[in-house]
């Protein structure tokens, strides 16, 4: 049917959506290669910087591989963005090399466990992924099976096609599983991978590489597990402000030569060392400067583009936490980044942070906890880098309380939470006031 359009409206030519595409791309000018600018892209080993001691132990556990021999079980732990994946992955590309010139067959195989949910679905994405690194299909269903032929499935897998093969499963403790079972999924995962040498299931040499940030994870694990698993512990600590420096310099050719100005690296890596040593909060926002400087038809990436990058990188971050979370934990982070926002030191201790949290159910009409359930939400907000907690003592007779230390700006989580329209009853001048009082007491 005809339209009124005027010729105005008419599409200048079928091309026009490409040369919009080209325009986009002669503008974009500061930004060389970008995937040298993706935060979990692996990297060539001379990029590799500040992790020399990590290298050299988890060279040191693997490297028996390229003669056959069982790797022994590892720990990584440590903070996110402080290299764990990277370190394990890069070692364990060039082990598959150096085993395919001695026809030995080596797998690597890694699994994300954050979005896994349960053993089974765990069981079944394990032999999936070696069923598509050796190029072919798993046998039996995901769903309506029992776990033991989805265990049966992967040691069938693993014994057709490899000598030797290595689990690697970053995010374990977000492995939890069903909450009516004695032990979390991610335990029980262990005990299976970790046992299945020692028994007439599996022929081929099974090691097992557990990748966490919660430092207390292994306390959560079971003691058959415990006993059945025994890593190599390798630590991760954070990166300081000159390690970032050095990673980003060894990422600079990502950009056309001269399109960095000098006080870019240094401000974007002590942004990242002042929220936990984050390299790949450090990359990220070198990448949104970047994008940012082009979108704007910068010469060059500057400090306004850096400190523009930051907020965008905060808000994005706590956003991708935030929702995804129950509206209990978001009341609780609500009112403890409320108190830290107003106390100055970027930290809230539990006792006002509840009575905070108190006032909000009570604004709201919302359920209402008491004071062990919002400590205990707080500490699982810890998983997710947030937030960390710290024991003090109030005195020798008055008991002790947690203090709350954000890692990322509160306000930064207050402003994102607000996108949540049930806080809408709360007002920020009455917030504030019941804060202070709180904090005056």
């Amino acid at each position: 049917m005809p339209t009124d359009r005027g010729p105005e409206e008419t599409p200048e030519s079928t091309g026009s959506i490409k040369d919009l595409i080209l325009e986009q791309e002669e503008a974009a000018s500061l930004i060389k290669n970008r995937y040298l600018l993706e935060p979990n892209e692996i990297v060539d080993e001379e990029r590799i910087v500040g992790r020399d001691t990590q290298l050299t132990d988890i060279t040191q556990h693997l490297r028996v591989a390229i003669s056959n021999e069982r790797p022994p079980n590892l720990l990584l732990y440590g903070p996110s963005g402080t290299g764990k994946s990277l370190i394990i992955n890069a070692v364990c590309q060039n082990i598959v090399e150096l085993c395919e010139s001695r026809d030995i067959r080596f797998g690597v195989i890694q699994m994300n466990c954050q979005n896994v949910g349960t053993l089974g679905a765990a069981v079944y994405e394990l032999a999936r992924k070696v069923a598509s690194d050796i190029g072919t299909t798993v046998d039996v269903p995901e769903h309506g099976v029992p776990n033991k032929k989805k265990w049966r499935e992967l040691y069938r897998l693993i014994n057709e096609h490899y000598d030797t093969v290595v689990f690697i499963l970053d995010e374990l403790d977000m492995l939890v599983g069903r909450r009516d079972k004695d032990e979390p999924a991610f335990s029980r995962l262990l005990y299976q991978l970790s046992r299945a040498g020692s028994t007439d299931d599996i022929t081929a040499q099974v090691s097992v590489t557990a990748i966490t940030n919660d430092t207390k994870m292994m306390e959560s694990v079971g003691s058959r597990a415990l006993s059945s698993f025994t890593p190599e512990d390798v630590h991760f600590s954070d990166y300081d402000a000159n390690q970032l420096r050095e990673i980003l310099w060894a990422r600079e050719d990502a950009f056309h030569e001269d399109a960095l100005s000098d006080d870019v690296i240094p401000l974007a890596a002590a942004f990242a060392a002042q929220t936990n040593g984050d390299a790949r909060k450090a990359i990220d926002l070198m990448r949104t400067a970047g994008s940012i400087a082009e979108k704007t038809g910068a010469d060059k990436v500057r400090e306004e583009h850096v400190r523009e990058a930051q907020d965008k990188v905060e808000k994005n971050r706590v956003l991708e936490v935030t929702r995804g979370i129950s509206t209990q934990k978001k009341l609780c982070l609500f009112a403890t980044a409320a108190v830290a926002c107003e106390t100055g030191t970027g930290a809230a201790i539990s006792p006002i942070g509840y009575r905070v949290y108190q006032y909000l159910t009570g604004t709201l009409d919302s359920d209402q906890y008491h004071q062990e359930t919002y400590v205990n939400k707080m500490k699982e907000l810890t998983t997710y880098s947030l937030v960390e907690t710290e024991r003090k003592s109030q005195g020798p007779h008055s008991g002790s309380y947690l203090e709350f230390t954000f890692g990322e700006n509160p306000e930064t989580i207050i402003e994102t939470l607000r996108e949540d329209s049930r806080l809408d009853d709360v007002h920020d001048d009455e917030l504030r006031t019941v804060v202070n009082a709180q904090l005056n007491q």
